[in-house]
């Protein structure tokens, strides 16, 4: 267990929450995932007792297993690249699939929706940086599949979601995010029937405070709180 998660969530909080006073938005309008990936139900434990409650996994497995072991009630987000042959686990356990970045995808999650009696939140996943490395759509291809998943009666567009490329500088990010924001704003204003378009989920460690200056309602956030990651002995 990692003794420093629960002062570490602190530190990133307030930083969220002076990121925020910046920007001129209120506190409220920001949702810090704690993203446990290969982390210990320990440590996630340790933040739930603190009153956390969204947690952000990667892999589906991974993500069950600590549904299951830990308390009902808490907000599971799955952020990781899904493959549609694992859809069928994550229903009913998570509250909001961020990285759909595909149409088949998108109907592999509303046959299983469909299956559970559910209704299934989701964002279109953008490659914002055009890295052949990542995944997510053009962003000029948004609109096409937001129209697409808004006929799926089981799926619930809440908005866009990005991992803006890896750089030494937060700043050179802003540029990224704010053509995020610009997106959603669009998408939003077609209020197309059958979606909910106002979530971004952008911003990790490295630069959660600059999306948060441009907009991002959802920021992810793993190693600033639960320290880094041994992928050795974790998978």
């Amino acid at each position: 267990m990692n003794p420093y998660v629960v002062e570490n969530y602190k530190k990133v909080e307030a930083r969220v929450t002076a990121a925020c006073l910046r920007a001129g938005r209120a506190r409220s309008e920001v949702t810090l995932i704690a993203v446990s990936k290969t982390k210990p139900a320990e440590d996630i434990q340790a933040l739930i007792e603190q009153g956390v409650t969204n947690f952000g996994e990667n892999k589906v497995q991974e993500m069950c297993t600590k549904e299951e072991t830990l308390q009902k009630g808490l907000s599971w987000h799955m952020i990781g690249h899904l493959q549609r042959n694992k859809v069928k686990y994550l229903m009913g356990k998570t509250c909001l699939i961020h990285s759909v970045d595909s149409l088949r995808l998108a109907q592999e999650i509303q046959k299983e929706a469909a299956k559970a009696g559910i209704i299934c939140p989701v964002l279109v996943e953008i490659n914002i940086g055009n890295e052949e490395s990542k995944g997510g759509i053009d962003i000029n291809e948004a609109e096409t599949l937001a129209r697409q998943i808004a006929e799926l009666p089981n799926l619930k567009l809440n908005g866009l979601m990005c991992i803006a490329p890896f750089v030494d500088d937060a700043e050179e990010s802003r540029e990224h995010f704010r053509r995020m924001r610009e997106k959603r704003d669009e998408l939003a204003a077609l209020a197309i029937p059958g979606t909910d378009i106002r979530e971004l989920s952008m911003g990790m460690t490295g630069d959660f405070e600059v999306a948060i200056e441009e907009g991002a309602t959802l920021v992810r956030v793993g190693t600033a709180i639960f320290g880094e990651r041994d992928y050795g002995q974790n998978g």
